[in-house]
């Protein structure tokens, strides 16, 4: 009798593959009002992220906020029009060209979807109807000139140069973002733990493409392509 593999296992959802809520500071997201100024009351790390979080006190409320570089406690944090400081949150639209930007969001409103990973950032391209941005896969994006985001590069760019040292320091770094810290291939595994197991030596044994039909025992290796699907032409009046 077999044993469920990896990704059965996850799929399933248990607490062992998932991510501690408990762990976590609070969500993260751009706070709702239009206009306002808050202050920087603690700079903390977040367990789960790569970039530490800044909790800002407004007149409505306690609100985190991804921390950019730069960005230190007892600091000043605006909202809407105003000056284009690190740290501050105002419309893409009314950026000067150049203008380095995280936390975007994709529509009005959202809390910010974009560039919030640490060291990250979109720089301001045009503006028009549309704001261009380019983010830091170089892909050029058009945005609602009233999308929000923060001033600034996300700080805790220097956090993958660290060397973990020991295996158990990854471990538990990984523990929290819900990701396994190392990865077993699948032939190195025993025939009753994987597909691509046991043998004499490692080798899958099988053709290792499966079919997208394949039940979630054998879907494993890589997936057959998708079918293309046929452009509908439009008929010519």
């Amino acid at each position: 009798m077999g044993k469920k593999i990896i990704a059965q296992r996850r799929g399933r959802g248990s607490p062992t593959f998932r991510s501690p809520s408990h762990r976590h500071a609070g969500a993260v997201s751009l706070p709702s009002l239009r206009e306002g100024s808050g202050l920087v009351t603690k700079i903390l790390h977040a367990p789960g992220r790569s970039a530490p979080l800044a909790r800002v006190r407004f007149k409505e409320g306690e609100f985190l906020l991804l921390a950019p570089e730069g960005l230190a406690e007892g600091q000043e944090v605006l909202v809407g029009a105003g000056e284009i400081e690190r740290g501050h949150i105002v419309e893409i639209g009314g950026l000067p060209e150049g203008t380095l930007v995280c936390n975007i969001e994709l529509k009005p409103g959202d809390g910010g979807k974009l560039c919030r990973a640490a060291g990250t950032a979109a720089a301001v391209v045009s503006r028009g109807t549309q704001t261009v941005i380019q983010l830091p896969s170089g892909e050029f994006k058009d945005l609602d000139p009233a999308c929000r985001a923060q001033v600034g590069v996300v700080a805790g760019s220097g956090q993958r140069e660290k060397p973990f040292a020991k295996a158990g320091k990854k471990v538990n770094a990984f523990r929290s973002t819900a990701k396994a810290a190392f990865k077993v291939r699948g032939v190195a595994m025993n025939a009753v733990a994987h597909p691509h197991g046991g043998g004499s030596h490692q080798h899958v044994g099988r053709p290792s493409t499966v079919s997208r039909n394949a039940p979630p025992g054998r879907k494993v290796g890589r997936l057959s392509p998708q079918k293309r699907k046929k452009k509908a032409r439009g008929r010519r009046v």
